[in-house]
């Protein structure tokens, strides 16, 4: 191992210590009667709130990260799988959780989709419907291209975050569509977004760089699904050192987009400015680490209701959706936060080269069940 390689690995080895009592953390919010998982600690002690379908699908991305799903017992999979699918409804195939309004958010009914669908394949089961979206569930802008893009154009992108995810989340409907439709619509997209890109920073819509960076984020998934690389990745590049080297990361979401992004670019880091942004990211976990054991998506306190958190106090964006309220928003860790983290430490490990490999403490999550 070079002696550089030895200086990232003290980086990582720092940013593991961030994670002593998480999993004591993560076991505590484990419903066995339900076989899902709570949002937040104190999601567990009100009476007010149920374990949710993007929590537990987190969740369960943790514990595979960590080796641990071949580990898991029969009886948990069995409850695990039982959560996801009595989540399903028979008419649309879309999964639902029971809070009434956030059938009424399109980003959280594609999220539900695609979190409970993949949840159920990485448990090796299967839904109780049918997964195709059904006609009923495909709106009507999803009927031509020219439709499509009239929709994506009436998008706000004010703020770049809230804006690229409504975009990213409609892409869903392209994906459905059997492949000859899907490429019209496929070619009409790519368009859009090469004409709408900013040129200098490589971001899309507004906001501040942590914002556009998020945004950017978003979109990366359209790409990604036909695996596509991100335009102009060299501009993306530089707008990420100097987001990271002037901006606050008030959000876990913050740290987390710019490591998935060079991750997916697989963008040739110089050593020195990796180093950097590893001591920068781990600075700003830091900040997000909690006493409870897991990490929160704010610096002030755990948003209730991530589903709206995109848009922070003091800012505005039109028609969103209604507060989908997960818990009471305290001073505490959340699944939404707390399963970044674990992706961010995953894929700092494969920028720095090194071997990945579960975080410490990890092999004691059943027993604090």
């Amino acid at each position: 191992m070079t002696s550089e390689k030895k200086q990232l690995k003290v980086i990582i080895e720092q940013m593991e210590t961030l994670f002593d009592g998480f999993f004591e953390w993560l076991a505590g919010q484990y419903d066995a009667a339900s076989g899902g998982f709570y949002y937040a600690r104190s999601s567990v002690e009100s009476q007010h709130f149920t374990p949710d379908i993007e929590s537990t699908a987190q969740a369960l991305n943790i514990l595979i990260r960590n080796e641990l799903l071949d580990k898991m017992p029969g009886r948990m999979k069995q409850e695990m799988v039982s959560f996801f699918r009595n989540k399903q409804d028979g008419e649309t195939g879309c999964f639902y959780d029971e809070h009434p309004a956030m059938r009424k958010d399109e980003v959280m009914v594609h999220r539900a989709f695609q979190y409970a669908s993949g949840a159920l394949r990485k448990l090796r089961s299967e839904p109780l419907y049918p997964l195709s979206l059904k006609a009923n569930a495909i709106p009507k802008y999803a009927e031509t291209p020219q439709s499509y893009l009239e929709k994506w154009k009436s998008i706000d992108l004010s703020n770049s975050w809230r804006g690229c995810d409504l975009l990213a989340a409609s892409c869903n409907y392209i994906h459905s569509m059997e492949p000859e439709k899907r490429q019209p619509f496929l070619e009409e997209a790519l368009r859009y977004l090469d004409g709408i890109q900013d040129p200098e920073t490589g971001l899309w819509g507004g906001g501040s760089l942590y914002v556009r960076i998020s945004g950017t984020f978003k979109l990366h998934s359209f790409y990604r699904r036909y695996q596509l690389p991100l335009p102009r990745k060299e501009r993306i590049y530089q707008s990420i050192l100097t987001c990271l080297r002037t901006e606050t990361a008030a959000d876990m979401c913050y740290i987390r987009n710019p490591i998935h992004l060079l991750s997916y670019m697989q963008q040739e880091v110089p050593y020195g400015e990796l180093q950097e942004i590893l001591e920068i990211t781990t600075q700003n976990m830091t900040m997000l680490k909690r006493q409870d054991g897991g990490f929160s998506r704010e610096l002030e306190h755990s948003p209730p209701a991530p589903n709206v958190a995109q848009v922070k106090a003091g800012e505005t964006y039109p028609e969103m959706p209604e507060a989908v309220c997960l818990s009471d928003g305290l001073v505490e860790g959340d699944m939404n936060a707390s399963t970044q983290a674990t992706l961010i430490w995953q894929q700092c490990l494969e920028l720095c080269g090194l071997e990945a490999k579960p975080i410490s403490g990890a092999a004691d999550f059943y027993s604090f069940l």
